[in-house]
């Protein structure tokens, strides 16, 4: 008779796991997403590195996320890997130095 209770118990568990799926399935499709904040207003020169300056000490202190912390680091890592900077333009008019070939050994 083990054999019979194992197997209901494998059942049961089966079932409980099947239900707590669903339930959390359910409570995912009715659950509204909050609406995102609106992104900082640009501000030029010193007056915006210090307000991004200001946003990241007070997003050192949060334990919780937070949209403006997300957009505040993203803007430092957008300026630390200077991404804001325009490549240079390649000046089709003049000619492409040609490669040079090394011998095979």
């Amino acid at each position: 008779m083990l054999h019979a209770s194992s197997r209901t118990a494998k059942i049961a568990g089966v079932a409980a796991l099947a239900g707590l799926m669903m339930a959390v399935a359910i409570v995912a499709a009715v659950h509204k997403p909050e609406p995102a904040q609106a992104p900082p207003v640009a501000v030029r020169g010193e007056a915006r590195q210090d307000r991004l300056a200001r946003e990241l000490e007070r997003c050192a202190t949060l334990t919780m996320p937070d949209s403006g912390c997300e957009a505040a680091w993203a803007e430092n890592r957008r300026r630390f890997f200077r991404q804001d900077a325009p490549t240079p333009a390649v000046d089709a008019s003049k000619p492409a130095a040609p490669a040079t070939e090394t011998p095979a050994p």
